[in-house]
């Protein structure tokens, strides 16, 4: 009986170690349809999530798409860009944390949003910083915001794209505004971070944070008095149809990055990863030309939708404030001194 027993358990003994030795083959494969075994990974397809707040059609939007093309013909098919625009995969910050925890996610994440893991890269985002884009994307090529990305990294974010221009927000609401105090009891719906929290209500509305996707809704059942953001994405998501205000406070020039986890990323090849930030970087000039062409229409269009628009005089804003740079204790002491050296050296 020993013996037959014996004999049973190096069978399964054997019988597991063959089972073992084909899955690791199986395993070793590559993506190629001839499943020859001991290909390259030059073979293997790398798909990623592209995730971002925007419509399909604003400039962001059109941004992704030229991206997915220039990215997967340079790449010969390798990289496959999976777009998931209107916050499909769920709000900025939820996706950001995504890409945090590794997630196969690259995602459109403003620098205030990344306050939360590197205090200093929000002052990008800061109210009236800047009198030009030109100025704010010189500061991503300093030695500056090379250290904050060594930071980033830290926290397991890499910047893949750090120069898309957003444009230039703006304020519509139901009612005119033409200075700080006609904001006084307005709900102004803004992205949910510290940065434009504290902005409006120091411009003296009370802050009210909503994902864009849900802006449409939130207005027509008044849950918000309006909101801000450049025109063509006020635009994309028809906040004009409710809200019959334009204000053009510009109170931020907007830049934006496009970020995923360092771990994630360091599991792509890094002729990949060098296609992917190229075709990004292109991308991104591509929108900036379409942004500004269609800023300008898009403000005639406001106009023949009934919208009244308002030039006000920016200087009251200016002076509200002023105080949100006092809000950020943990921002590295003369940030903002800091800034403006490095802009003076441009």
């Amino acid at each position: 009986m020993r013996k037959f027993l014996k004999v049973k358990l190096s069978f399964f003994a054997i019988l597991l170690l063959v089972i073992t030795v084909a899955c690791s083959s199986e395993t070793g494969t590559s993506n190629s349809e001839s499943g020859e075994e001991g290909s390259s990974d030059k073979d293997k397809t790398y798909s990623i999530n592209i995730a971002f707040g925007n419509q399909p059609d604003e400039p962001i939007g059109k941004l992704a798409s030229k991206w997915k093309e220039l990215a997967e013909e340079k790449s010969d098919g390798r990289l496959e860009l999976k777009l998931y625009p209107s916050s499909q995969l769920g709000a900025e910050k939820d996706v950001v944390e995504q890409a945090v925890m590794g997630n196969n996610v690259i995602v459109m994440a403003g620098y205030d949003f990344l306050m939360d893991y590197v205090p200093d890269v929000g002052i990008l985002t800061a109210p009236y910083l800047v009198d030009n884009f030109d100025e704010l994307l010189y500061l991503t090529e300093t030695d500056w915001f090379d250290g904050i990305r060594e930071d980033l990294r830290k926290e397991n974010i890499e910047i893949i794209n750090a120069t898309t221009v957003y444009g230039e927000r703006q304020l519509l609401t139901n009612e005119k505004v033409t200075s700080p105090e006609d904001l006084k009891g307005m709900k102004i719906r803004v992205p949910d971070n510290q940065m434009s929290i504290k902005t409006f209500d120091a411009m003296g509305a009370a802050a009210t944070p909503y994902p864009l996707g849900e802006l449409y809704t939130a207005l027509q059942q008044g849950l918000v008095n309006g909101a801000e953001n450049p025109l063509p994405v006020l635009q994309g998501v028809k906040a004009y149809e409710v809200s019959k205000h334009l204000s053009l406070t510009g109170h931020q020039k907007f830049i934006t990055s496009w970020i995923t986890g360092t771990d994630f990323i360091n599991t792509i090849p890094e002729e990949l990863v060098q296609i992917l930030t190229e075709t990004g970087n292109e991308a991104a000039e591509y929108a900036r030309g379409v942004l500004e062409e269609e800023t300008a229409g898009v403000l005639e269009e406001f106009k023949a939708a009934g919208v009244k628009v308002h030039e006000v005089d920016t200087a009251p804003f200016k002076e509200n404030v002023q105080s949100v740079y006092d809000e950020f204790p943990e921002w590295t002491p003369g940030l903002y001194d800091k800034i403006q050296e490095l802009l003076k050296d441009r």
